[in-house]
């Protein structure tokens, strides 16, 4: 399925609010023009908070929130691109790629072409109003995802951020400044930077640790409630409204709590 066709689609939750701002402008200049193979007979009609079509009803309260959460995931990876001035192949191509295995070909272009444009309008305004405009949209995702989906939507940030082999520290900064208008926290984010390290095949107890949230020193009985809590977090049933490419998608950072786990259990004869 064409990403425009989604974006046009059930809204959800990004109908309104500076995620509907971002929403509109695409919809006004893109749909009407564009159909999702790429044709200009798209056949729909935008009524403000929804998108009509004949062919086949994506009005549904679970839908509009799966089209608002890979919406706001293309807003916000958009910022984290271009944190340090730089916009990297090998980060564009981490979407793309995203969007090809899920949605198509054609969604993987229509995607990228989004991009393009929130970099323009990134240029068009100064940082401070931009950094203002995002902060706003973080706080939108907040009132509207539970505190899993945000999880999910920060591990795929991260995953932007790193698809080049380096973090420089501007993307860092602005991987801070989202998990924090998001309304979680840090160490939430310092969990999502150590989970690979922190798996079976590779990286140290240390990090295993760091996934965790802990020091080596923690008491057994404190490493059993950070998994927990983790753990519980972090389970794919608590996004699989949002689709089966994003619960699978969660399930494999689960795995990767599982055995960081595994790795401290290990060590302390668990």
């Amino acid at each position: 399925m064409g990403i425009y066709k989604w974006i046009g689609g059930a809204l959800g939750f990004m109908a309104a609010g500076p995620l509907g701002a971002f929403a509109g402008y695409f919809i006004g200049n893109i749909i009407d023009n564009i159909g999702e193979d790429g044709d200009t007979n798209y056949g729909g009609t935008y009524s403000g908070n929804s998108y009509g079509s004949s062919s086949q009803d994506y009005g549904s309260q679970s839908q509009g929130q799966r089209n608002s959460f890979l919406f706001s995931l293309l807003v916000l990876a958009s910022y984290i691109i271009k944190a340090d001035g730089k916009v990297m192949h090998s980060e564009m191509e981490y979407v793309r790629a995203f969007l090809r295995n899920n949605f198509g070909d054609a969604a993987a272009q229509q995607g990228n072409d989004i991009l393009l444009r929130l970099f323009e309008e990134q240029k068009r305004m100064n940082a401070y109003l931009y950094r203002n405009q995002i902060r706003q949209v973080c706080a939108q995702i907040a009132s509207n995802l539970n505190y899993s989906e945000r999880l999910q939507l920060l591990a795929f940030l991260v995953e932007v951020a790193k698809a080049d082999g380096s973090l420089p520290q501007e993307e860092l900064n602005a991987l801070y400044e989202i998990t924090q208008y998001m309304g979680m926290q840090a160490s939430d984010l310092e969990s999502m930077l150590n989970l690979d390290s922190g798996s079976s095949t590779g990286g140290s107890l240390e990090d295993a640790y760091k996934v965790l949230g802990l020091s080596p020193d923690a008491t057994d009985d404190e490493v059993k409630k950070a998994y927990r809590k983790l753990a519980l977090a972090h389970h794919p049933d608590r996004v699989a409204a949002l689709g089966e490419d994003v619960r699978k998608a969660a399930e494999k950072k689960f795995q990767e709590i599982n055995a960081a786990k595994e790795k401290i259990y290990k060590a302390r004869g668990l």
